[in-house]
């Protein structure tokens, strides 16, 4: 099967489209003939040894497919690598039924990232009507999901972005607010921007953006971090956090696999809002499998909005 085959970690030049074996039968799994391969930061991390879980090389990455079983059912589903193939083997407790409302562009947008969206807000954040939250990477794909997720409960949503455009979208999207995500007085400018210190906010920056955001956080008030896109992670102060009884917690998605009903209960409340016009998934650039690098380029670039993909097909 072609299949992108990393043989040593690096820049996006290391995703190589190569002939490889096709994925060996394991119990509880099923054999899944992928159509679109979802690009995520956690793809960009593997490449670049830098994610939470070992990678031993050669390695297929990506997380999450949209393809077809035996029958021509149509799933969506999550991996631990080897998505950027042409068959992948999905988990039966990490794949679900795509109904026919919804489409496969729509679908590889909310495995991993529609998820992570839903239990941040709702699982880490503990997000509550009435609450104020601050949404990063808002024109992004978790960032343009939660800004609707938070919007739809009853949250007043901060989101920060680094262009016009992509303030403009999270303004369209139901952010209350939007503010420019490289501004050196972010803190000011969030605190302006929600009329006061915030109750909640994400994070996956890190570094300078990390403190900054943590500045903007009320006493007693929670922040959930997801990732470090900027390549620099952060070291939380214990005294700021007793000074403000803050709350700071960490959320890797994969925790939530062997639970059977987490990621079951935040899927159908997915699909039933896009079903249902509530949730707008937005569809981003579409790669040819072969070119997996220039996806990983485009991202890396922080260029596109919206959900990137590889179509397989092609």
């Amino acid at each position: 099967m072609r299949a992108i085959v990393m043989r040593e970690f690096g820049g996006p030049d290391v995703l190589r489209l190569e002939d490889a074996p096709e994925p060996t039968p394991r119990a509880g799994h099923a054999l899944v003939d992928v159509t679109l391969a979802g690009v995520n930061y956690a793809d960009v991390h593997v490449r670049g040894d830098t994610y939470l879980a070992p990678v031993e090389l050669p390695y297929i990455p990506g997380n999450e497919v949209v393809g077809t079983l035996d029958g021509g059912r149509r799933v969506v589903g999550l991996t631990r690598g080897g998505g950027y193939a042409e068959r992948a083997l999905l988990h039966r407790r990490i794949t679900w039924d795509v109904p026919d409302a919804v489409s496969d562009e729509q679908a590889v947008a909310l495995a991993l990232q529609g998820n992570s969206a839903w239990h941040l807000l709702f699982t880490a954040l503990r997000l509550t009507e009435g609450e104020s939250v601050v949404v990063p990477a808002a024109a992004g794909g978790v960032g343009t999901l939660a800004v609707q997720l938070a919007a739809r409960a009853g949250a007043k949503v901060i989101g920060l972005a680094g262009s016009a455009a992509k303030r403009r979208l999270a303004l369209d999207l139901g952010a209350h607010a939007v503010v420019d995500s490289t501004a050196e007085d972010l803190t000011e400018r969030i605190l302006d921007a929600a009329g006061g210190p915030v109750d909640t906010a994400l994070e996956m920056t890190g570094g300078a953006t990390f403190a900054r955001t943590l500045a903007a956080v009320a006493p007693r008030g929670r922040l959930a971090v997801y990732g470090f896109a900027g390549g620099e992670l952060a070291n939380v102060s214990t005294r700021e956090l007793m000074e403000r009884s803050l709350t700071v917690s960490g959320f890797w998605l994969p925790q939530l696999y062997a639970d059977r009903t987490a990621l079951a209960t935040s899927m159908r409340a997915l699909f039933d809002a896009v079903a249902d016009g509530s949730l707008r998934t937005l569809t981003g650039a579409t790669y040819a499998l072969g070119e997996a690098a220039r996806a990983h380029h485009d991202l890396a670039a922080r260029t596109p909005t919206g959900k990137l993909a590889l179509d397989v097909t092609r």
